[in-house]
C-alpha cells in the first residue's frame, strides 16, 4: 500500500522489450533504493512494481502486458522523469490517502491555468471512472495524492501548489500528455457492497409502482 506522497523524482535509465508482451524498466532513484532489495514494492508514476535488482541507486522491474495496456508506462523512454514512492511501512503516517498502486485508467492533461500561488490543472476523465470521482474527494494522478477541486462529466481539475510542481512530474506535464489515474478504492468497495442492494431497491420500487397502478385501475 502507498500514500500518494512522492518521495523522489526519478529517471528512467533504460527500457527493454522482453519480447513476451512485457518490458523491463531500469530506473534511477537513490532515495527509494537506499533500503530496497529484491521483491520490494516501489510505485512508479502510481504503478506498483516489484524490484528485481538494485545496483548503485538503479533498480529494475518487470512490467507485464496488462500493466502496459492499463497504464501510461509504455510511453516511458530513457530520460523520462517518474514519481517514485516506497510502500508505506506499517505504523507510518498516511499523509495522502490509501493508494494501492493499481491504475484504473489513463487520463490526459487538458489545460493548465496559472494563478498567483498555485496552478489549476484539468484532466480528461475516462467514462468508466467518472462515477468514482467527486468534488473534494481523493484521486491519484501519476502516483500523486490530490484533492479534486471540480469535476464534470468527462473531466476533473486539481490545484497544484509550488512544492507539488517542483517535486513531482505534474510540474512537467503539458496538454496532451497521458497520466495514470487511480480512484479512491473506498468508492469502489462501497459500489460493490451496495450494488445488489441498490438493484433490489429499484426492483421493489418498480413493483410497488406497478401495484399502485393496478389498484387505481381497479
Amino acid at each position: 500500500m502507498f500514500t500518494g506522497i512522492v518521495e523522489e523524482l526519478g529517471e528512467v535509465v533504460a527500457t527493454t522489450d522482453t519480447g513476451r508482451d512485457s518490458a523491463l524498466l531500469a530506473i534511477r532513484g537513490p532515495v527509494v533504493t537506499a533500503d530496497a532489495g529484491h521483491g520490494d514494492s516501489i510505485a512508479v508514476n502510481g504503478v506498483c512494481l516489484t524490484v528485481v535488482e538494485v545496483d548503485a541507486g538503479v533498480f529494475t522491474a518487470d512490467v507485464m502486458g496488462e500493466t502496459l495496456r492499463r497504464s501510461a508506462l509504455g510511453a516511458l523512454r530513457p530520460g523520462s522523469r517518474v514519481n517514485l514512492e516506497r510502500a508505506m511501512a506499517l505504523g507510518g503516517r498516511l499523509g495522502g490517502h490509501i493508494v494501492q498502486g493499481h491504475v484504473d485508467g489513463v487520463g490526459e492533461v487538458l489545460r493548465r491555468e496559472p494563478a498567483e500561488k498555485w496552478e489549476t490543472v484539468t484532466f480528461r476523465l475516462p467514462d468508466a471512472l467518472a462515477r468514482y470521482v467527486v468534488e473534494k474527494g481523493s484521486i491519484t494522478v501519476d502516483g500523486v495524492s490530490l484533492t479534486v477541486a471540480a469535476v464534470g462529466a468527462d473531466w476533473f481539475s486539481v490545484g497544484l501548489i509550488p512544492t507539488t510542481q517542483e517535486l513531482t512530474t505534474l510540474g512537467l506535464r503539458q496538454p496532451g500528455d497521458p497520466v495514470n489515474l487511480e480512484v479512491d478504492v473506498l468508492a469502489k468497495y462501497v459500489e460493490r457492497l451496495l450494488g445488489p442492494r441498490a438493484d433490489d431497491t429499484a426492483a421493489a420500487l418498480a413493483a410497488a409502482r406497478a401495484a399502485l397502478v393496478k389498484d387505481d385501475e381497479a
